[in-house]
């Protein structure tokens, strides 16, 4: 590393340090920073507004042991799957956290540095970190009750002692938003007598006090440790609630941004192709203020994204969702939005706040209740409560409309990933989504959480039979999903930041154009979004005449722009004026 690229990352990390801790020198702390991740004398420089990514990348969100089979860990049998069935067309992976835990399937993290033995070991994540892009999840904001950290804070000794955010049942707490309706702090036995603890999730969930520099330096090496791993890709889970402060909402927080900041700069500095994804369930322009100015996040999670289709396909509706896309900006260079419809939580609904009213949110939850959703709650200010999630499938989602269920199941949850993998930024599928899984009653019964409705563990021969079963849903989602996700890998007009407008074809339609960065392909995604057939005149969908164009999916060409484009219930056209 030269003298000069070393003392730009100390002044870099300084200003970072500087701007968190303001009342203290920080010198010392930042060449703690930089001597654990390994850069006092080798460091890369990341080159800012620069996409390490394309067309061809997508993600698989999945647990660790979603799907088992007898006699083989986990671990390894993901690995098969992948290798056997997903790594032509998706180059990601996302296990959620496999790390040994006490509650919420993981995200209540005992040992950061250890992976659950359910699961398998440090070598079978290096394995797969071999054979893709690895995601791993960095629980910032909390953990477990049950790690030694705690058990340390609750005893008054050292690692643990000052590691947990501490708050008076007497302070006003009234402003505090959180995404729970449970008591905000816990009381707890220590050596010195009764202590509270802030506790933003549940009370095993114990918050982190990032005031205190010692847990930021913690937080640095388990960061090294994951990249010594092969984790290239960190997802930080919950960052919004990082910093808290008593008297405010404690969400949001500028110091928080500074943090996101700070890992960044570090993470970029050792590994220049890595990716930093903020995962926040928020409203959608708290949401992107992650992105800050290229200088932050790589990519957020478009937490808008399932709710707006979800109320589309709902309503047959598409206005709430194009004026959403409108206003949207485009990702910088260097960012991307990490679009998804499912994952191992619900839809969540805070996202819809300003983009859908009071009604429109009512009307979507009474339809999903009707096909066997359980609703998740939250304390917004003074105490408010409102829906928070919605638990469910996304396959029983798409069950019918807000009339009832009918006949168009599988055709209107291809069509919704259809706009999800078209739409600007990176497609990421659950994995219960990809093989077309159901609501899990048994699971929400037997663990008392309603998240477990949507969080099923296959048996690999059961799900094998199903997927070689061209009669089953499960066959026929499976099938199409990999297909359009190939198809999608070989255009250009689909890398995440290419060019994209918004076509206004009427209410049942939802459509936009794409253009490569190149401006050699365009493509026009056109969906019907509704239970009724469409005709649309291909002249209204300014199509140059010069061109010939084929749609991607079907194979059609369209050569007389004069004529109609008709589209059954749910079906829709990727035109496109360059096949690949």
């Amino acid at each position: 590393m030269t003298v000069s690229l070393q003392n730009e990352l100390k002044f870099i990390v300084e200003s970072h340090l500087n701007f968190i801790y303001e009342d203290r020198d920080n010198t010392a702390l930042m060449r703690e920073l930089i001597d654990i991740m390994g850069l006092s004398e080798d460091c890369q420089k990341p080159a800012f507004h620069e996409s390490h990514w394309d067309e061809k990348d997508s993600y698989l969100i999945t647990y660790g042991d979603s799907i088992k089979e007898h006699g083989k860990k986990p671990l390894q049998s993901l690995l098969e799957f992948y290798r056997g069935e997903l790594s032509p067309f998706i180059k990601g992976i996302h296990i959620l956290p496999f790390f040994p835990y006490s509650s919420d399937d993981g995200f209540s993290v005992i040992d950061y540095v250890q992976v659950n033995d359910s699961l398998g070991e440090w070598e079978d994540i290096e394995a797969i970190a071999k054979e893709c892009t690895l995601m791993g999840d960095l629980v910032v904001n909390h953990c477990s009750s049950r790690s030694r950290w705690f058990d340390n804070f609750k005893q008054r000794k050292h690692p643990g002692l000052d590691y947990f955010f501490e708050a008076d049942p007497e302070d006003d707490l009234s402003m505090v938003v959180r995404p729970r309706t449970s008591p905000l702090l816990r009381e707890v036995e220590t050596l010195d007598g009764k202590k509270h603890v802030w506790c933003t999730f549940s009370h095993d969930q114990v918050d982190l006090n990032f005031s205190n520099p010692k847990v930021l330096a913690e937080i640095t090496r388990i960061i090294k440790f994951y990249l010594d791993k092969g984790i290239l890709t960190f997802r930080l889970d919950a960052v919004a609630f990082v910093w808290k402060e008593v008297g405010n909402s404690s969400i949001n927080h500028p110091k928080t941004h500074e943090i996101v900041r700070l890992l960044r700069s570090l993470i970029e500095h050792h590994s220049p192709n890595a990716i930093i994804i903020t995962e926040t369930n928020i409203p959608n322009h708290e949401n992107l203020s992650y992105f800050g100015n290229a200088n932050e996040a790589h990519a957020v999670y478009n937490f808008s994204l399932p709710p707006l289709i979800l109320h589309a396909m709902v309503t047959g509706n598409s206005q709430h969702l194009k004026y959403w896309q409108m206003s949207m900006p485009p990702a910088q260079l260097g960012t991307f939005y990490f679009n998804f419809l499912s994952s191992h939580d619900g839809i969540g609904l805070r996202p819809a706040e300003g983009l859908l009213n009071e009604e429109d949110i009512g009307t979507v939850v009474n339809a999903m209740q009707q096909f066997g959703a359980r609703i998740n709650w939250r304390s917004a200010a003074n105490g408010v409560s409102k829906p928070y999630e919605i638990n469910i499938t996304y396959f029983d989602a798409m069950a019918g409309t807000s009339k009832g269920p009918d006949q168009w199941q599988v055709q209107r949850f291809i069509c919704a990933h259809a706009i999800m993998m078209s739409l600007e930024g990176v497609p990421a599928i659950y994995i219960q989504s990809l093989i077309g899984g159901q609501n899990w009653y048994e699971g929400v019964e037997l663990s008392g959480q309603n998240r477990a409705i949507n969080r099923y563990k296959w048996d690999r021969q059961l799900l094998g039979e199903k997927l070689n079963d061209n009669n089953s849903h499960h066959s026929k989602v499976f099938n199409q999903m990999k297909t359009l996700l190939e198809l999608r890998s070989r255009q250009s007009a689909f890398h995440p930041n290419a060019t994209q407008f918004t076509l206004h074809l009427g209410d049942q339609v939802f459509g936009f154009w794409r253009q490569s960065l190149k401006r050699d392909q365009s493509i026009f995604c056109i969906h019907n979004i509704s239970d009724e057939k469409i005709s649309i005149p291909l002249s209204s969908i300014n199509l140059i005449s010069l061109d010939s164009w084929t749609d991607l999916v079907s194979g059609t060409r369209y050569d007389d722009l004069h004529q109609d484009l008709e589209l059954a219930p749910y079906a829709f056209v990727w035109l496109s004026n360059k096949v690949a």
